[in-house]
């Protein structure tokens, strides 16, 4: 790949395969099998996965010193406190240095504060967690590793859980991560960074080599060597420094390590793993000539470090340049927040446990306990100089003509990348990231990021500030979606929502389908019928005598206030003021687009008083869309919105028999024609239930809809269907219903449109008021919208009358003939498609390109097997088509 770099430089894929254009198809499929980092997986995940969620008064993540410090401060002080960190054990840094606190080695204060907050009741600590993201009021989301630890054979219950936290205060006591150095070569084994080489050492017991080469810019740096050293290795330290007055620097020297100072490693050498590196002199920011060649087996590298700002970010804070130490530090809190050590730019550890500890008072000071601060640790106070900035030791030229210098190790991208990136032209960082692909792996730059944007900012002549840094977004670390799935799959993915005669329904054979979260009665089969049979009894019932529909799943809002006509006329594209109490109203409802976005009928209860109803699936989005208005761009409109889907049980009483039904169960209205209009709705008492009554149809049929409270639903719905016994009343489930609405022409939202329809394509411009204005109004004049040629709904008559088309088919000229390319130009699709029992046919709807000035053509519809169907475009309305049926006496 070192042979192959020159020729993939940053974005070739942009520019490579570019021609011949006909091959492009290939460099795609090649190209996006080498971007690939894993495998989707094809079956099912085994594991289990579960949340919880928890609440405290301070939440301390990170486990280190500072984080120790802090949550032991709030919590002998009586905090309720929760502390998290991402390791199995606490310590952070410590865990690797040779530090010692009250005189002792260091871990064993780590030991004792865990044990004193082991011992405090209102005191958890999560390890192996991770806390991933930070969201508005003070909400953790943390997810913790149970099992992946352990055997495969002992692997039993949660593997993973999420926590979502909410603290009354938060400490990010997240420490800080050690950049790389860039130089030539610098992704070869054994090449590594210096706080990695000492926890090989102190964690595990493991020397990565024997001759190795420090290269530092910074006091930490000889920590390492110092590590190495006591390790039997022989150690050279590579400062960019001409000189430190360090203490550490003090300390390796004695112990005879060699330090050539005012240098750097330019270049590093070795086949299947570092052999040896270059060094060079450097002074004033610049590097000069090769002044040695050092063999080596191990390199570690220490860039200073970067604190780890990412939950600092997502809570809202901006992080600004720190000169002195070389890093982005956090700025003002927006949350009730605070980072200590590390995280906060405290490098120096007897000053950070200090500010831990008044960090941790404050905290649980702030949370209402009367607090006061924990003897401060006794730590011998470290004198470090300062580090020196390096960020490309060799200069520019040797960046793009010699080996490959790596900035992200994980996306190979190299500082000559973003060098050629400044040179065309690309000078936002969020641009050179995508550019490059720089930090878009799964360290999300952790590493790199911080010396692309400096090797950047001197590539444009510019300050690292003015070149700024990338969005830190969640998440920190990769979550599996098991996490955060939980247990919520299958049936618990979403509540299961049952209408109150849900039982009644399966007493009496319903087979079922969901309809949104709803199970709602397909078709009512009975001595073993299919469900087309089924389907043609249940429609010929309706059409020639009495049906009910359990509608109780279509969406209601109750609206109220002075302002509910003023809400009306400005959501549905009719007018609203003249309507009279006691009546209803259908409507469209548009989208800022002006395409239609849900429909239904609204009936007048009062003078400032309505009732809408939605359709089943977009109940939620209306009252979503309408809450958004009002929150957002209509906050003095005097409305109130409630949803009181749940609370009313609807059955439509469908048929020409069924004012008889009805009349039976409630006799205080009047059902006479004239007394009780189509589109009007009455109070009454129906099976001696108060009920709202509407006489309203979507069937084309002589119906009334009985709207009664919910717990009252099974009752009213076994009298009616008592009541209607001698007419044989029949029940009937979604299937039929779609069946007698197709019949007359009546849309579905969401299957006969599709985001893209205005009311002028249904055919419904006459529902669209030109004296007032309305949400999608505008939308409706642009060119787009008005133009001649958009798809409108039509019906399609099929000229075999028993081929029933299947839904999506799509619609081509009768005679079409395929292009050059091999495709045919498409007219429009089949949107609904249904047998009708009352007609002995087929009947479909569709919408085609002008279908409204194409009446009586014939057209073709493909089939998946590349068969063609002849049909002939007509009215959407193939039954009744006067409409007199509903006004029938």
């Amino acid at each position: 790949m070192q042979k192959l770099a020159r020729f993939l430089p940053a974005g070739f894929y942009y520019k490579t395969f570019m021609w011949p254009r006909n091959l492009w198809p290939k460099y795609e499929e090649k190209i996006r099998e080498a971007a690939g980092l894993g495998k989707a997986p094809d079956t099912l995940d085994a594991d289990r996965y579960d949340k919880c969620y928890a609440h405290c008064d301070v939440l301390v993540v990170g486990g280190g010193p500072t984080g120790l410090a802090a949550a032991h401060a709030a919590a002998v002080n009586g905090a309720r406190v929760i502390l998290v960190d991402d390791q199995r054990e606490l310590g952070g840094s410590l865990l690797a240095c040779r530090a010692e606190i009250d005189g002792k080695p260091a871990l064993q204060w780590v030991e004792k504060i865990e044990a004193e907050l082991a011992k405090l009741p209102d005191v958890s600590i999560l390890t192996r967690s991770t806390a991933f993201g930070y969201q508005d009021h003070n909400l953790v989301t943390v997810v913790q590793r149970l099992t992946d630890h352990l055997p495969v054979s002992m692997r039993k219950g949660t593997r993973e859980m999420i926590w979502k936290v909410r603290a009354k205060r938060v400490i990010l006591a997240t420490g800080a991560h050690e950049r790389p150095l860039v130089f030539g070569n610098n992704d070869l084994p054994g090449v590594m960074t210096a706080s990695a080489v000492s926890a090989y050492i102190h964690r595990y017991g493991v020397l990565p080599g024997r001759v190795a080469v420090v290269a530092t810019n910074n006091d930490r740096g000889y920590q390492c060597a110092l590590d190495l050293k006591a390790c039997g290795a022989k150690v050279t330290v590579v400062d960019a420094r001409a000189s430190t007055r360090g203490a550490l620097p003090a300390v390796a020297k004695r112990h005879g390590i060699t330090v050539m100072s005012g240098a750097a490693v330019s270049a590093a050498a070795g086949k299947l793993r570092v052999a040896s590196v270059d060094v060079v002199s450097y002074a004033n920011g610049r590097s000069g000539g090769k002044i040695a060649t050092l063999p080596c087996d191990l390199v570690a590298m220490s860039g200073g470090f970067s604190p780890v700002l990412h939950l600092f970010a997502q809570s809202g804070g901006k992080a600004h340049w720190n000169d002195d130490k070389a890093c982005f530090v956090p700025g003002k809190p927006v949350q009730a927040e605070a980072s200590v050590g590390a995280a906060a730019g405290e490098f120096e550890l007897a000053r950070a446990l200090r500010l831990a500890l008044d960090a941790g008072v404050a905290a649980a000071k702030s949370a209402g306990f009367a607090a006061e601060r924990p003897p401060v640790p006794k730590l011998a106070e470290a004198v470090e100089d300062a580090l020196l900035p390096l960020w490309l030791a060799s200069g520019a030229e040797a960046a793009v003509r010699g080996p490959k210098q790596f900035v992200d190790f994980q996306n190979d991208v190299g500082a000559a990348d973003i060098l050629l990136a400044a040179r065309e032209g690309f000078e936002s960082v969020e641009h050179v990231k995508r550019y490059t692909a720089m930090g878009f792996g799964t360290d999300q730059g952790k590493l790199g990021n911080i010396n692309g944007m400096a090797i950047l900012a001197q590539a444009l002549g510019k300050t690292i500030p003015e070149t700024g840094t990338t969005t830190f977004r969640p998440n920190y670390t990769p979550v599996s979606f098991g996490a955060f799935a939980g247990r919520e799959l299958g049936d618990f993915l979403d509540p299961i929502r049952k209408t109150c005669v849900h039982e009644w329904h399966v007493e009496h054979g319903a087979m079922f389908e969901d309809v949104g979260n709803w199970k709602r009665p397909w078709y009512f089969p009975r001595n073993g019928e299919d469900l087309h049979a089924a389907v043609k009894r249940e429609c010929l019932a309706v059409r020639n005598g009495v049906g009910m529909l359990d509608a109780s799943t279509l969406g209601k809002i109750d609206i109220q206030g002075p302002d509910a006509v003023k809400l009306l006329n400005w959501v549905y594209t009719n007018p609203w003021n003249k309507l009279e109490v006691g009546k209803c109203r259908y409507g469209l409802m548009l989208d800022e687009n002006g395409m239609v976005f849900d429909d239904g009928v609204t009936v007048r209860l009062g003078d400032q008083h309505f009732m809408m109803t939605t359709t089943t699936g977009g109940a939620a989005r209306v009252l979503t869309w309408l809450e958004r208005w009002l929150q957002t761009e209509w906050p003095d409109m005097k409305v109130r919105l409630s949803s009181v889907t749940d609370h009313w049980a609807t059955f439509a009483v469908v048929g020409p028999k069924s004012r008889r039904v009805v009349q039976k169960v409630c006799k205080d209205i009047d059902f006479a024609n004239d007394a009780f209009p189509f589109m009007s709705y009455r109070d009454g008492t129906v099976a001696g239930v108060k009920s709202r009554v509407m006489r309203i149809s979507f069937s084309g049929e002589l119906a009334y809809e009985v709207n009664v409270p919910a717990n009252a639903g099974r009752a009213v719905w076994e009298a009616l269907m008592d009541a209607g016994a001698e007419f044989d009343i029949t029940p009937y489930g979604t299937e039929t219903m779609h069946v007698l609405r197709a019949e007359k022409g009546y849309i579905i939202v969401g299957q006969d449109t599709d985001g893209s329809i205005t009311p002028f394509d249904l055919g419904m411009g006459g529902l669209v008021a030109k004296s007032k204005d309305f949400l999608g109004r505008r939308s409706l004049t642009r060119a787009d919208t008005a133009k001649s040629g958009r798809k409108q709904f039509v019906g399609l008559l099929t000229d075999d009358a028993q081929s029933v088309l299947p839904e999506g088919g799509q619609i081509v000229e009768l005679d079409a003939a395929a292009r050059a390319d091999g495709t045919t130009p498409m007219l429009g699709h089949v949107t609904s498609s249904y047998y009708s029992p009352i007609l002995n046919r087929s009947i479909a709807l569709a919408v085609v390109k002008g279908g409204l000035s194409r009446m009586g053509e014939r057209v073709a519809v493909s089939l998946a097997n590349g068969r063609r169907v002849a049909a002939t475009i007509s009215s959407p309305v193939f039954y009744d088509t006067e409409g007199v049926r509903q006004h029938v006496e």
